[in-house]
C-alpha cells in the first residue's frame, strides 16, 4: 500500500455523528494521518507490532496502521459512541486483529510496541493533553503523539523527565472543518506538530 492509497482509504471512514465538544472531538485529516502513519511505517514502528491508539475517537490512526501491517491494534477510547463509529469502520474494511477498549484513559493498563494519538489539545479541559502523554508513557517506548505547535517546550520537557527523548517533529496546518455553532470558518486551520518520542 502506498502513502496516498492509504490517505484515500483514510477519507472514506466515517466521521464523528455528534462530536462533542467538551471533549475536543474531531475527526484527523486523513492526508495529515497517512503522513504520520507512513513515518511510522518506514521507521520499522507498525508492521507486525501492537499498537495502542489512545484517544481513539473514531479510529482513523488506529485503522491506519492496521492497513499497514500492525499485528494487533488496542481502540481505546471513554466516548461509547464513537468506539461505535470505530468498530463500523474497522468492520468496513474487513480488518482483524483489533480490540475495542471503552475506559478513561487515566484506568487502562495496556502494554503495546507503539502508541499513536491525537488528543485533546487542552483547550476545553486544562491538561487534557498531559494525561495522555502520561499514559503513553507508560503503555510503549515508542510514541507518536499530536499537538498544538505551541506545546514543543511542555512536550519536550515532561518527555525529559520521563526519559523519552524526541526524535522527530513534524508540523502541520491541521484543518478543522465546521461542526459546532461556535465555529465561524468552514474550515479552521490550527497550527500542530506531530512528535516522535523514544525511551531514552
Amino acid at each position: 500500500m502506498s502513502k496516498s492509497s492509504l490517505a484515500i482509504q483514510l477519507s472514506k471512514l466515517k466521521a464523528f455523528s455528534a462530536p462533542k465538544t467538551y471533549s475536543e472531538q474531531y475527526s484527523t485529516d486523513s492526508e495529515i494521518a497517512a503522513d504520520i502513519l507512513w513515518l511510522a511505517y518506514m521507521k520499522g514502528d507498525i508492521k507486525n507490532k501492537v499498537v495502542a491508539d489512545l484517544g481513539c475517537g473514531t479510529g482513523m490512526l488506529g485503522i491506519g496502521c492496521l492497513l499497514l501491517g500492525a499485528g494487533k491494534v488496542y481502540f481505546v477510547d471513554n466516548d461509547k459512541e464513537a468506539l461505535a463509529t470505530a468498530a463500523a469502520n474497522t468492520s468496513s474494511l474487513g480488518l482483524k486483529g483489533y480490540e475495542l477498549i471503552n475506559s478513561d484513559i487515566t484506568e487502562i493498563r495496556l502494554k503495546a510496541d507503539v502508541v499513536v494519538q491525537n488528543p485533546p489539545f487542552g483547550t476545553k479541559r486544562k491538561h487534557a493533553d498531559r494525561e495522555f502523554l502520561l499514559k503513553a508513557f507508560e503503555t510503549a517506548n515508542k510514541i507518536y503523539s499530536i499537538h498544538k505547535a505551541a506545546s514543543i517546550d511542555f512536550v519536550q520537557k515532561i518527555s525529559k523527565d520521563h526519559e523519552f527523548r524526541i526524535t522527530n517533529i513534524i508540523r502541520y496546518d491541521m484543518p478543522i472543518k465546521h461542526q459546532h455553532a461556535f465555529h465561524k470558518k468552514r474550515i479552521h486551520r490550527i497550527q500542530t506538530a506531530c512528535f516522535r518520542l523514544e525511551k531514552s
